[in-house]
């Protein structure tokens, strides 16, 4: 229960000191009282209190939450501000030269392949979004779609591709300044004409070809019903059937669950096309359900055959009535099983490849095996089983860091992969079942030497006395004295994994004579469920407690010191800055929250945060609320000395509502007690991070670098 106390905004809104308050202004201005001081742009506060479970919890600046004309005019003084303050840093121009000289460079795909013609993406090296190609077999490579010409400034992206078995039609989603929803059009590949078809309302869906060429399923949502296409929350997801030719409103229903509005669909069909296969997923949990639908006969109803919440079953592929499933079931690193759907009970489950010490991370079935990626303490390797569990290879990879794929079918007796690291850029490999060896499809001509680099892999202890690694980058010469200016990047949740990647930012930060640290904190998936669940719920301190523990070693290890120290996480990772902030900003000089989840309380309250309440818990929830509220960033600030912060969100973002950085910024501001500037970074016509153009992402590291530089006390040269 929970009830609400305090005037509402439009009959009075309050200017408060102390915590709450705010000076007026728009512009960095000194307080003469001070001659270090900040004075910030006014925020206007509400004596808002909630009672949540009979506890009162202040809600100042809840008014941020709601789009209207005085949240704007807010929102277009803090850009000012903080735009104004990052303008007054030298040396930016000599940051975004160099990121650009390392970023231009042509960049490949990994090809694929339908019908007769091979498709493949590249970007020349600094074009806004990547263009896609095709290749008719024995013909030449020419433009398919470019998704550059679709907008003046390079924000409507491609969200996804989906050619169909014969190879003649492009399926395509777009979406709109990084926003969630995305359209789908459809065009013939031999003309390159664009059909009348369009699909709209689709959010975390693909669009997945009937074997017939004849039309797609694909999943939607209903228009928003509150008028707020960025903030509405997302319920009852549904799987359709589009027939190319017709409306939408013509598309055949085929799967709802308006009893279970939080799950959702991912539709695929196995390549015989003999079954509809849905993946069904409750929020974000890493568990999910398995239906399926036969295609072999009309109206066939969809059978439930993995029907309770109990493990993940991702789908590899089928013999007829045989399914093959990646799982963690009774397997927390992972291991595949085969279930006989005539025979569905899982004492006929048999297992084809068993659980081992390292982590599955991803098999597809091609050429008739099982092409299988691990991870060994967060490195990539690649094997090759036969369909009976029996290993022929490990594929020889060019290093340590990671592996990407393996793309390719059934048919195929070849596949591709990618690899890179975080000092070598992303080469795309082929690998030739005759010959059992990879060869090099591209390979990207680089600004840089990666020997020049280090890229090293530590270990250390969290406060719990968990062993926790650690990846360390640095230009080779590096001197352990304790004053190298250091980015320690981390993620810790939702079972994602943050293998060592390729961005060539990361190398201007190392020409800059920074090290780069990413530790692979519990709440990921590097050790598999269990390592998981080890950050999540009412255990989400101890993603806390592995950060400050990997900022301790780089101290103690003499890479750097507190005032050298810079903290940076996106999203889950935003979420883990606002912590360090709250319960441990001693340890570094400057923290970037970038699109956070920042209010804990009503991160369920807005488009599909509802769903990350199996990763958190929720404030619904006596107990869950308990633990949120006694870490959730926005409801821990008090007045004291808080390092450099710059609060980076967007004004699309629909993921992660921009609130949660608004709200979060308006309350830090008037409690900085330091001299340290608290800033706010936001984008216009950007969302979440995905599919932003080259241009936005150089511009956004270059203004990382030059803050964190700046507020390390350090200047930036002219040129790098």
């Amino acid at each position: 229960m929970t009830k609400i106390t305090g005037l509402k905004r439009s009959a009075m809104a309050l200017v408060l000191g102390s915590v709450l308050g705010a000076c007026h202004t728009s512009a960095p201005v000194v307080n003469e009282a001070d001659t270090k001081k900040i004075v910030y742009p006014a925020t206007a506060a509400e004596p808002l209190v909630e009672t949540i479970h009979g506890v009162p919890v202040p809600d100042p600046f809840r008014h941020l939450e709601v789009n209207d004309a005085e949240t704007a005019d807010w929102v277009k003084q803090q850009q000012v501000f903080g735009h104004q303050y990052l303008a007054t840093i030298p040396g930016k121009a000599a940051v975004v030269a160099r990121i650009t000289e390392l970023w231009n460079y042509e960049k490949v795909s990994a090809p694929f392949e339908y019908g007769r013609n091979q498709f493949v993406y590249r970007n020349d090296g600094l074009q806004a979004q990547s263009i896609l190609y095709v290749t008719p077999k024995g013909g030449k490579s020419r433009v398919l779609l470019d998704p550059n010409s679709l907008s003046a400034d390079g924000t409507v992206a491609l969200s996804g591709v989906s050619v169909s078995n014969d190879g003649k039609t492009l399926a395509y989603g777009v979406s709109q300044s990084g926003s969630d929803w995305q359209s789908w059009y459809f065009m013939d590949v031999a003309s390159g004409k664009l059909l009348s078809d369009k699909l709209d309302w689709i959010k975390f869906s693909n669009a997945q070809w009937d074997h017939d060429n004849q039309g797609v399923y694909y999943s939607r949502y209903d228009a928003p019903a509150g008028g707020d296409v960025l903030a509405d929350v997302n319920f009852n997801q549904k799987v359709y059937y589009h027939r190319l030719g017709t409306d939408q409103s013509q598309d055949k229903l085929i799967y709802q669950r308006p009893q279970n509005k939080d799950w959702g669909f991912w539709s695929t069909v196995s390549e015989k096309g003999d079954y509809l296969l849905i993946n069904v997923s409750q929020g974000t949990d890493s568990r999910n359900r398995f239906f399926y639908q036969s295609l072999q006969h009309d109206n066939a109803k969809v059978v439930e055959l993995i029907s309770q919440l109990e493990a993940e079953f991702q789908f590899i592929g089928n013999d007829g009535p045989l399914f093959y499933f990646k799982t963690d079931w009774q397997a927390p690193k992972g291991q595949v099983i085969a279930i006989d759907i005539n025979k569905p009970a899982k004492r006929h489950w048999d297992v084809i490849i068993p659980e081992s010490d390292d982590t599955l991370s991803a098999v597809s079935l091609i050429n008739d095996h099982l092409v299988v990626s691990y991870l060994h303490d967060v490195v990539g390797q690649l094997s090759v089983y036969s369909m009976g569990g029996v290993k022929r290879q490990d594929v020889i990879l060019p290093g340590k860091g990671s592996v990407g794929g393996p793309y390719g079918k059934r048919s195929n007796d070849y596949f591709y992969y990618s690899f890179s690291s975080y000092i070598q850029p992303t080469t795309i490999y082929r690998y030739d079942f005759r010959s059992g060896k990879s060869s090099v499809y591209a390979k990207p001509q680089t600004a840089f030497d990666p020997t020049n680099y280090v890229s090293e892999q530590v270990f250390y202890y969290s406060k719990d006395g968990t062993r926790v690694p650690m990846i360390i980058s640095y230009r080779k010469g590096m001197q352990r004295n304790g004053k190298n200016p250091t980015l320690l990047y981390a993620y810790g949740g939702f079972s994602i994994s943050l293998t060592p990647r390729f961005s060539p930012a990361t190398i201007a930060w190392l020409d800059m004579g920074g090290v780069y640290a990413v530790p692979n904190l519990r709440g990921g998936a590097e050790y598999g469920e269990a390592w998981h669940q080890a950050g999540m719920l009412d255990k989400k301190q101890n993603v806390f407690d592995d950060y400050y523990a990997a900022a301790e070693y780089l101290i103690d290890q003499g890479y750097t010191n507190t005032t050298k120290l810079g903290a940076y996480g996106r999203s889950n990772g935003g979420l883990l800055m606002g912590a360090a902030l709250t319960q441990r900003p001693e340890l570094f000089a400057a923290v970037l929250p970038a699109v956070g989840v920042l209010d804990m309380l009503r991160f369920h309250k807005f488009t599909i945060g509802w769903a990350w309440a199996s990763e958190y818990g929720s404030a619904e929830d006596p107990e869950q609320f308990k633990t949120l509220l006694a870490y959730s960033p926005y409801h821990n600030i008090e007045p004291r000395a808080y390092p450099a912060t710059m609060v980076m969100t967007a004004d699309h973002d629909d993921r992660v509502v921009p609130a949660h950085s608004f709200k979060f910024a308006a309350r830090l501001q008037p409690a900085q007690q330091g001299n340290a500037p608290v800033i706010m970074r936001i984008e216009s016509k950007a969302g979440h991070g995905a599919g932003k153009p080259t241009a936005m992402k150089i511009d956004e590291f270059a203004d990382i670098y030059t803050f964190l530089w700046h507020n390390f006390g350090l200047s930036l040269p002219m040129k790098l």
